[in-house]
């Protein structure tokens, strides 16, 4: 490389260059002396490189490097060709062995000391070469400025960045075409260059495998409802479905459709009748990559045919929604500064992880950095009462319920005051109501929440908690099926099922509850709740063996829970309720739960 100059003192503004080896200690322990090999033929030739450029190598650092230009062009062109080399250099080399740089670039004043530089300015390119992915570049804005419009590569705006140990943030541009996920990046570039927006989807016309015309007037109905219902969840962007249908009969590419309407997520589907059957058949995939994400068979008897649109189309809304949530916090966790829709999709995924106190806790804290960012969140202000509400109502600490209760109640009221026909903040405050006594109160506002959102079947089953809190544990289970039908594999179901099998205990089909608990452990170890109540009705059966395995499991996950927290908070006081409680303190006795 070329050499320092020695004896030069004082200040100037020069371009910076970073740039270091991705997982470097990774790859000597994987071959050291290849390694090594390897890095000093790299090294002569970006040595070479530089030269041509006319910058100059201020030291080395191990796996890294530090070079001067005095011109930012010069050497954002030479970063450029760097990495198309490396590019070249690492075709053929499995993807473990790939040896690949990252590079920041800096614009910036730097003192000199004989043959060294030092200054912010040499730090900021250092922390910028810290953010860029393996294969990438990072540029600071300062930097960006002097090369737009005069190098022939595309930048991606990171907006501010929070560099360690820099004092101020530092706007950012990573050039598409360098790093892993450049082609991704390039592909999904639009005039302006404009990303997709968060639940941006399209949903394809779908595909009429029976052949007749005669049903192409059922799956245009399946996809014109689909794309209405899903424009429902608040916060989605959803193709019209006039543009959406432009596309019927046609072969697309999935990508290029992504590129060419913005989106992030494109559903494509088919539907088949045979014989007295429909299958339906569904697949999400992600448009950036072509990836499959999801995909989903249904299977029904034909009835009704309008009814069974409207059940299908509730189906795939429900899954959807999950399925988008947990796509988008996948793409949140690898984001060095997610911002408040971010930490709201990974506060959502910890949320349905489970209802332990460690999952809550971790979601909680997502929805709070979510609101430090921006206050008006609609979806933080619900998350962080629910989490509110899942502690007192999972009976996860022995904080005071009521406390917990108010919090929620006054979030969701803000929520509501801001959104007032948000079908969720009237679920969440109608749960307010059912478990602080008020369950006429909460069951209408959950009748209000499906009056706005047919699909919420959430709704449906906090309705029968609340039949449960009255006394009516009897019709509970026709509310939880219904919700069942709605979204048969919810990610909530596990709560929906262990209503029912509580509600069985009420009434003292006890062999009933053990079934309905049972399933919902089944679809989730990681409520307490449910092994509790598990514990009492095996014990109540005189099963006592399985009774103790049951509140050992919920005391693995619960290890404080005591029988007398859970006589300590009720949530009603209807004589039906109370007396089935009681039923429970002794079933849980008798399993061997602390009596606290």
């Amino acid at each position: 490389m070329a050499k320092a100059h020695p004896g030069r003192v004082g200040r100037r503004l020069a371009a910076i260059v970073a740039a270091d080896v991705a997982g470097y200690s990774r790859l000597m322990g994987l071959d050291e002396v290849g390694t090594a090999r390897t890095l000093r033929e790299h090294r002569n030739i970006i040595d070479a490189l530089v030269a041509k450029h006319g910058g100059r190598l201020v030291k080395t650092t191990g796996d890294g490097v530090l070079l001067e230009f005095p011109s930012v062009v010069d050497a954002v062109e030479c970063a450029v060709a760097v990495q198309a080399v490396m590019g070249e250099r690492n075709e053929g080399v499995s993807e473990d062995g790939r040896m690949l740089f990252r590079i920041g670039i800096n614009l910036g004043d730097i003192l000199i000391e004989g043959e060294d530089i030092l200054g912010d300015g040499v730090n900021v390119a250092a922390r910028l070469e810290g953010i860029a992915e393996p294969g990438g570049i990072c540029i600071s804005s300062s930097a960006y400025e002097q090369v737009r419009g005069k190098v022939a590569v595309e930048f991606v705006d990171l907006g501010e960045q929070s560099l360690k140990n820099i004092d101020r943030p530092v706007r950012a541009y990573a050039i598409v075409g360098s790093g892993r996920s450049a082609a991704i990046r390039a592909e999904r570039a639009r005039p302006g260059g404009l990303s997709p927006p968060r639940l941006s989807i399209v949903v394809l016309p779908f595909t009429n495998l029976s052949g007749g015309p005669e049903q192409d007037y059922f799956v245009d109905g399946v996809t014109e409802n689909l794309t209405t219902d899903l424009s429902r969840i608040r916060g989605s962007f959803v193709i019209g479905r006039h543009t959406a249908f432009t596309y019927k009969g046609k072969a697309v590419d999935l990508k290029q459709i992504g590129r060419e309407l913005n989106v992030r997520y494109v559903l494509e589907g088919s539907v088949q009748r045979g014989g007295n059957q429909l299958r339906v058949n569904v697949q999400l995939i992600g448009a950036e990559t072509g990836n499959h994400l999801w995909a989903e068979r249904f299977d029904k008897p034909i009835a009704d045919l309008f009814e069974m649109q409207d059940e299908i189309v509730s189906r795939l809304a429900n899954a959807l929604n999950a399925q988008l949530v947990a796509a988008e916090a996948r793409r949140a966790e690898n984001m060095l500064h997610p911002d408040a829709m971010d930490l709201y999709f990974l506060g959502r995924a910890s949320f349905n992880k489970g209802q332990t106190l460690e999952n809550l806790t971790q979601a909680r804290g997502f929805f709070e950095r979510a609101l430090a960012l921006d206050p008006g969140n609609i979806e933080a202000l619900l998350g962080s009462a629910l989490f509110d509400l899942s502690i007192g109502g999972g009976y996860l600490t022995d904080d005071n319920r009521a406390a917990g209760f108010a919090a929620a109640e006054a979030v969701s009221t803000k929520a509501l005051s801001l959104a007032p026909d948000n079908a969720v903040a009237h679920m969440v405050l109608g749960i307010v109501h059912i478990l602080s006594n008020r369950a006429a109160q909460g069951i209408s506002e959950c009748e209000q929440a499906l009056a706005l959102d047919r699909n919420l079947a959430d709704a449906h089953a906090c309705i029968g908690w609340a039949k449960y809190l009255l006394g009516r544990g009897v019709e509970t289970e026709a509310h939880i099926h219904e919700a069942l039908r709605l979204s048969p594999r919810d990610i909530g179901a596990f709560r929906w099922m262990m209503f029912v099998g509580i509600a069985k205990s009420q009434v003292g089909a006890y062999e009933e509850a053990v079934v309905w608990l049972r399933r919902s452990i089944d679809a989730n170890r990681n409520m307490p709740y449910t092994h509790f109540n598990l514990a009492a009705a095996l014990a109540l059966l005189r099963r006592l063996d399985e009774a103790r395995a049951a509140a050992k499991a919920g005391l693995a996950l619960d290890p404080a829970f005591t029988i007398r927290r859970f006589q300590r908070n009720l949530s009603s006081d209807n004589p039906m309720y109370l007396a089935g409680r009681e039923r429970v303190y002794t079933g849980l006795q008798m399993a061997g739960v602390p009596e606290g």
